[in-house]
């Protein structure tokens, strides 16, 4: 990557007036979204998190569930983690609402349940990068920090014609420096709420709406004709898929066997029902393996639809094996036999809610 000399980059826009435009537009064009109703520190780290990698509409709902049961630092440092992973359940990624409350209890204990407005301090709690700490600095605190996102570094390669590939690591810290030179001092929480908003309602990655656009006189890329070849951003890799076996199992109470995933790793600590891996077992063996992993001796009921859930990087095609039980044989050991109707009491994954409905859906 070359070096990008920002003097240089800069000398064409009037910071001034590109700010006011932006901010000006910002407050009178907003959406009324519920962690913007104040400043509270906590409301806006609490919405940053969930809103990584996730939609602003499917958000709403669960900030909103979330902020009535655990309201205040106190109420979710104290929570239960299980607690907060039912409340979380749905909205994926869930190794971000454990970082967050063991960040959390980490303010609680440690700055007395205020959250930290030293840059360094609030960078070093678990979970909170760059871009959150910018957003919660400024947005919540006023200090004029950069909050870097796909969005921004979206808008900002138009604004100044930018040719560097936003995938790629390095090329953040460029976007970063360049909020530094231009970030309004006076207002930083609006300037970088601004950059967000253009980018989440105009810039949009295709099409962007160029003739409602704020900032169009400062835009080079707009000027140059080529605001819809940026930015640059090379392909993900493709996803991995995995075929698993899922094993609906069931007594004669109407109870099904769901088990704990481990505490690290993927949907680490939900509960599933029992799953394998297709290369792991032996289709002939399926029985087999169940009695000597679960000590149980089942019988074949029906073969369910089967299901397929994509995350980030990798794709889960799951068939679905309806079983029952003839003979416990065993205690099962990190796993119980739990009724559907209560099932939903632990938080479960979606691609085994998809199962409990086929489920409930069956009777």
């Amino acid at each position: 990557m070359k070096d990008i000399d920002l003097d240089e980059l800069l000398k064409e826009i009037n910071i001034n007036a590109f700010q006011n435009d932006l901010i000006n537009w910002f407050q009178n064009e907003q959406r009324m979204l519920p962690w913007r109703e104040n400043q509270d520190p906590y409301r806006i780290w609490v919405s940053e998190i969930m809103l990584q990698q996730t939609k602003v509409d499917t958000v709403i709902p669960y900030f909103l569930n979330f902020m009535d049961k655990f309201p205040t630092i106190s109420y979710l440092a104290e929570a239960q983690e299980q607690e907060v992973l039912k409340a979380w359940e749905g909205l994926g990624y869930y190794s971000r609402a454990r970082n967050l409350q063991q960040a959390v209890r980490e303010v609680a204990t440690t700055y007395n349940g205020k959250v930290p407005s030293n840059p360094k301090q609030l960078a070093d709690l678990k979970g909170i990068g760059p871009y959150t700490k910018g957003a919660i600095l400024s947005i919540a605190y006023d200090i004029p920090e950069p909050a870097v996102d796909g969005n921004v570094m979206r808008v900002l390669s138009r604004i100044l014609r930018i040719e560097e590939d936003i995938a790629k690591p390095k090329s953040r810290r460029i976007f970063e420096n360049i909020v530094v030179e231009i970030i309004s001092q006076d207002n930083p929480s609006s300037f970088n709420q601004g950059l967000m908003e253009l980018g989440a309602l105009v810039c949009t990655p295709k099409s962007p709406s160029c003739m409602l656009c704020p900032v169009q006189p400062h835009c080079k890329a707009f000027r140059d004709g080529v605001e819809t070849q940026l930015p640059i951003k090379s392909k993900a890799k493709k996803q991995k898929k995995l075929a698993y076996y899922t094993f609906a199992i069931s007594n004669e109470d109407g109870e099904y066997i769901i088990e704990q995933r481990p505490e690290a790793g993927l949907l680490a600590s939900m509960w599933q029902f029992p799953m394998v891996l297709k290369e792991e077992v032996d289709e002939e063996h399926i029985m087999t393996w169940l009695e000597q992993k679960y000590g149980v001796s089942v019988t074949l009921d029906e073969v369910l639809k089967p299901i397929k859930h994509v995350f980030s990087h990798v794709i889960w095609e799951i068939d679905v094996i309806h079983l029952h039980v003839n003979e416990n044989k065993a205690e099962l050991n990190d796993a119980r036999f739990v009724n559907i109707n209560k099932i939903e009491q632990y938080p479960i994954p979606v691609p085994h809610q998809k199962l409990i409905e086929q489920l409930i859906d069956g009777k």
